[in-house]
């Protein structure tokens, strides 16, 4: 059986501090809207669904409580729904689909909608603790590093200069900034409201279009201060002993941007469709999940995008658009030369670095982004994947109807 693709739909990002415009409403509130945009664009009776799925990578306070539940009652889905939250890191929203895809494909769901769900803003990074952060026996077994200590370790043993990873980082920002002065994230991209009614973000904040890279030179590297006075480098260093020292090229400018956002796809079978007098637009053909080397963190896309392309017999030429998530623009820069790629081929339309990350909820963001652009480029197939923390990666390839 297939697993189609309906519909998805996502909020504007906002920036994930304090003073950002989405920080006053809630996480249940954010995911709420994007539920209920799905149940309204598509006139859809949601007693035809079997789940909702959502990923969230920080489900405590305000996220906890199985959020995905408690915001498809709050969207007024039919109770008979039920819901549940998973968390692989940043691959989380990504994962809620492929989940999804799974139980429709293997005939124990009809229909789901599946995404994920992040207020940086309110509950920030880190704050779910854990023993990846808190305990010394398991930092020393997994030579844990932040995740920035890595990307600077990636550009090391690739040669990236801070030049380059800032030219890719104005790409990103270039590209986003042309694709909304188009109109391309107009269809998907949900204006969030607050309590009034009123809308508060109809825009993704953080983008800065008119960035330079002047602009981008002046900005210090975020991790130099830690990787040597917390010991990060020494860890790294331990780790990959052919390395003489780490040189640090990331910073806020070409780093992936935190913010809150939510989006939801709309997952279903043949049958759902003709129930729901719905057309799909696309199908998930193949996805899978792979570990990696966890402290350097950051390199298993390329490792999830070979072992799903052997899966399904296909190669990278059969692949018209790739979203690789920015989590740091090393990491995109690793994935496209260990392919060969066109860059003209990858994230067309911008990234994380220019839009931002929304931990649990940055896969169903990307894959709805790419979709869209396979409609608008009249193209067939796109790979989406991203790295996630503890040295993960996840991967889906989904093909237009």
């Amino acid at each position: 059986m297939q697993a189609l693709i309906y519909d998805h739909v996502r909020t504007a990002r906002g920036k994930g501090r304090p003073d950002g415009a989405l920080h006053e409403i809630t996480p249940v509130q954010l995911a709420t809207q994007t539920l209920s945009a799905v149940r309204e664009r598509n006139a859809l009776d949601t007693a035809l669904l079997d789940d909702v799925i959502l990923g969230c990578v920080m489900p405590i306070g305000e996220q906890g409580c199985n959020i995905a539940r408690i915001a498809a009652l709050n969207a007024d889905y039919a109770q008979s729904v039920p819901g549940q939250q998973l968390n692989r890191f940043c691959a989380s929203g990504l994962e809620a689909v492929n989940l999804a895809a799974a139980l429709v494909g293997a005939g124990q769901a009809e229909a789901i909608v599946a995404g994920g769900v992040e207020s940086m803003s309110r509950v920030p990074i880190a704050s779910d603790g854990g023993a990846c952060y808190t305990d010394p026996s398991v930092n020393w077994k997994t030579y844990y590093t932040p995740q920035g200590i890595g990307a600077d370790l990636i550009a090391t043993q690739d040669g990236w200069t801070r030049e380059d990873v800032d030219v890719f980082a104005l790409e990103s920002q270039q590209r986003a900034a042309h694709a909304w002065q188009q109109g391309w994230f107009a269809r998907s991209v949900l204006p969030v409201k607050d309590i009034l009614g009123e809308v508060v973000l109809a825009r993704d904040e953080h983008l800065r279009p008119g960035a330079r890279m002047e602009d981008l030179a002046k900005l210090k590297p975020a991790f130099a201060d830690i990787g040597e006075r917390n010991g990060y480098d020494a860890v790294a260093l331990y780790r990959y002993p052919q390395v003489e020292a780490i040189r640090h090229v990331h910073t806020g400018g070409n780093s992936s941007g935190i913010v809150d956002g939510a989006a939801a796809v709309l997952i279903g079978s043949e049958a759902f469709g003709e129930r729901a007098s719905l057309r799909p637009r696309a199908r998930v053909r193949a996805f899978t999940s792979i570990g990696s080397e966890p402290a350097i963190m950051l390199t298993g896309p390329a490792a999830c995008t070979e072992k799903l392309l052997k899966r399904t017999g296909m190669s990278i030429r059969d692949i018209d658009l790739f979203e690789v998530n920015e989590a740091f623009a090393s990491v995109v820069l690793r994935y496209m030369r260990h392919f060969d790629l066109d860059p003209a081929r990858v994230n067309v339309n911008g990234g994380a670095i220019a839009l931002g990350h929304p931990l649990g909820a940055t896969g169903a963001m990307i894959l709805g982004t790419v979709l869209d652009e396979l409609e608008r480029r009249d193209a067939n197939t796109a790979l989406i994947t991203l790295c996630a923390a503890a040295g993960m990666a996840t991967a889906t390839i989904i093909e237009r109807i």
